[in-house]
């Protein structure tokens, strides 16, 4: 939207400036719709790159974080919008996938430890029966 705003010139005969012209002068001023600021996600993005950067999403996700910061600085709000919506995807995906990627690897870490302490237990039970026995 443009609006322009007429001024009234000033009587030259009050004041002796005579610089100014008797005909009407007006200003354009461009009015931009108020329009949420782009969030570019690069904190997460970060985050996600030194600790959960799974199959190296957590990379892919800072370069569209990056590339959205740049189209905010040039003023491109729509491109910059795109960028930011593919980094958020990103980065959900790479913490989701690294959590569970930790999850799976606790159950097999306490799931090896129990088979490990089971079997040292049946072969305690084993040793102390064939050494009791022979006796």
């Amino acid at each position: 939207m443009e609006y322009k705003a007429d001024h009234v010139p000033m009587n030259t005969r009050t004041y002796p400036y005579q610089g100014l012209k008797e005909d009407e002068q007006s200003t354009v001023i461009t009015v931009v719709p108020n329009a949420p600021p782009v969030r570019d996600h690069l904190l997460w993005s970060i985050f996600n790159f030194f600790y959960m950067n799974f199959c190296c999403l957590g990379f892919v996700a800072l370069v569209f974080s990056v590339k959205s910061r740049d189209r905010k600085v040039v003023g491109d709000a729509e491109g910059a919008r795109h960028y930011a919506s593919t980094a958020r995807a990103l980065n959900i995906a790479a913490t989701v996938l690294s959590i569970l990627v930790l999850v799976i690897l606790i159950v097999i870490i306490f799931v090896s430890l129990s088979t490990v302490m089971t079997f040292i237990t049946q072969n305690e039970e084993q040793m102390s029966h064939s050494i009791g026995g022979s006796n």
